[in-house]
């Protein structure tokens, strides 16, 4: 025996779904976008700042020559300048690029990926990464997020040591070398002085130094914070190594620039 339940009657058990997946997916999706042009586009906008072949040609790199030789006319310290786009290449930054755009953009495209196409899927997560790492392969401000404060504190002193000795400034008769030196993408500023500084002067003085450099770059002419960094570690050095008659120039008044 059947039982027949008329259809005007029927009521179903679950209500439909609403289509609040594909809003949620749309909004990450923008979301993804919007964060990702925002960094890009903002490395982009401060390019500059990290080309230093660009940002000290031939004649800004004379001017600075001569911004030292007169700082040197005050002291028996030799102050030499060098300046660097970057420390270190970070491969791992450009891996962690990558692998946080495939992460995050994996969740916030989750309802507009093609989970139930496993070949196009696979081929959309790594157009995700892909284009992490290549932006911060090729756009150095946009590298730089993923380089942690204390990994750029590293390579940027441990490049330091090796420019101080690899430009003789261990080697001056009084030990009053000075490093002034700058690594672009690191955004660090490292002044190191010889053993006859040091015996005097801890890290403190180079402080004014430090942000004098700095101060420059922000504003957007790394030739015009170095000359300040240079005045400032004359005023340093005068103070403490005044010149004296005997006094020499042992290294050459010139500034190094290079990609690395």
């Amino acid at each position: 025996m059947s039982l027949a339940i008329p259809q005007g009657e029927w009521t179903p058990e679950h209500s439909v779904p609403s289509d609040w997946v594909a809003t949620l997916g749309l909004a990450g999706a923008g979301l993804f976008a919007a964060g990702f042009l925002f960094l890009l586009l903002r490395a982009l906008a401060q390019r500059a700042r990290y080309r230093a072949t660009q940002a000290l040609g031939a004649a800004e790199r004379a001017e600075l020559a001569a911004e030292i030789a007169r700082a040197e006319e005050k002291t028996i310290g030799e102050i030499v300048v060098v300046v660097l786009e970057r420390s270190d290449r970070h491969p791992a930054a450009e891996w962690l690029a990558g692998a946080l755009a495939l992460v995050v953009g994996s969740v916030l495209l989750a309802g507009w990926l093609p989970w139930d196409r496993p070949a196009l899927f696979f081929a959309c997560q790594l157009a995700l990464g892909a284009a992490g790492f290549l932006a911060a392969r090729t756009v150095p401000g946009f590298k730089r997020v993923f380089v942690s404060e204390d990994r750029a504190d590293e390579v940027a002193g441990e490049q330091a040591v090796q420019e101080f000795h690899a430009h003789g400034l261990h080697r001056t008769q009084a030990a009053t070398g000075v490093l002034l030196f700058v690594s672009l993408l690191e955004r660090r500023v490292v002044v190191l002085g010889d053993a006859g500084i040091d015996a005097k002067l801890d890290a403190s003085y180079w402080e004014a130094t430090d942000a004098a450099v700095l101060e420059g770059v922000r504003a957007g002419s790394l030739l015009r914070g170095l000359e300040a960094g240079v005045r400032r570690c004359a005023e340093v050095l005068a103070e403490h190594f005044p010149r004296t008659a005997d006094d020499r120039d042992e290294i050459p008044n010139h500034v190094v620039v290079r990609r690395e």
